[in-house]
């Protein structure tokens, strides 16, 4: 599955963004809430809140953090209601985009995507219209520096693990999206530290383009990871080795 891992490799690509941004805790926090709003605050009878929660802990968010986000799901939720919307788009260069949120506000959310999406050169799709080239698969990455990737695999596999994969020092690791808390923690267990624990959607193709396109869909990503309501984006956009993130 190594050409199905590229989105993973975008992610550490564009380097500790994502690690910058204050807002990671808050969206943990609201999945972890309405995990346990919708399936209970017992994460061993709660498949989805266990996955948040692992999620949560790979990100190194305090305990009393994801303990009080449980128990705030489980009670009133601070009369909030939750949707949980996924819209289909293009970016730049034919780039197919899905951003998957988590709302209290439909009109707001809807309204945010679609004038972050057209203001950068892109459009909002209709439903169906990108999702068809998406697999969701679980994937666990881990440091080449500090494993190899004969340590991972027999273990990944024994543990119900679809596949393995290295490149550009990362070792992936695959999974079905009902075995990934299994496998992540059964890795755990063993002694593996993860680097990133994500169930996510990765493109069965991706496309390729010059620089200077690559720079206005990675623009057109981060806004769209900045804004509140959105949870994840994914795309089918290839980073080649030789790609220059800086303007000419």
């Amino acid at each position: 599955m190594s050409g199905h891992s590229k989105w993973a490799t975008i992610k550490h690509k564009k380097g500790a963004a994502d690690a910058k941004r204050g807002q990671k805790f808050t969206k943990l926090i609201k999945e972890i809430m309405v995990a346990a709003k919708m399936g209970g605050s017992d994460p061993d009878s709660n498949a989805r809140l266990r996955t948040a929660v692992l999620k949560a802990r790979s990100e190194n968010m305090p305990k009393d953090n994801i303990e009080r986000a449980i128990k705030k799901g489980s009670g009133e939720m601070e009369n909030s209601t939750y949707y949980e919307l996924t819209y289909e788009g293009y970016a730049p260069g034919g780039v197919a985009i899905i951003i998957d949120t988590l709302t209290d506000n439909k009109n707001r959310t809807a309204a945010d995507v679609r004038s972050t999406l057209t203001k950068l050169g892109g459009s909002l799709g209709t439903s169906g219209s990108v999702s068809y080239m998406f697999q969701t698969k679980g994937i666990i990455t881990y440091d080449s520096e500090s494993y190899t990737e004969d340590d991972i695999l027999e273990a990944a596999l024994e543990l119900g693990a679809e596949d393995i994969s290295s490149s550009d020092g990362v070792i992936e690791v695959y999974t079905d999206p009902g075995e990934f808390s299994n496998v992540l923690e059964g890795l755990q267990e063993k002694g593996f530290k993860e680097t990133s624990a994500e169930v996510e959607k990765i493109a069965d193709t991706t496309v390729t383009l010059e620089d200077e396109k690559i720079r206005k869909v990675l623009k057109i990503i981060d806004r769209l990871e900045e804004l509140d309501d959105v949870q994840q984006v994914s795309s089918n956009l290839e980073i080649p080795d030789d790609f220059n993130d800086e303007e000419e």
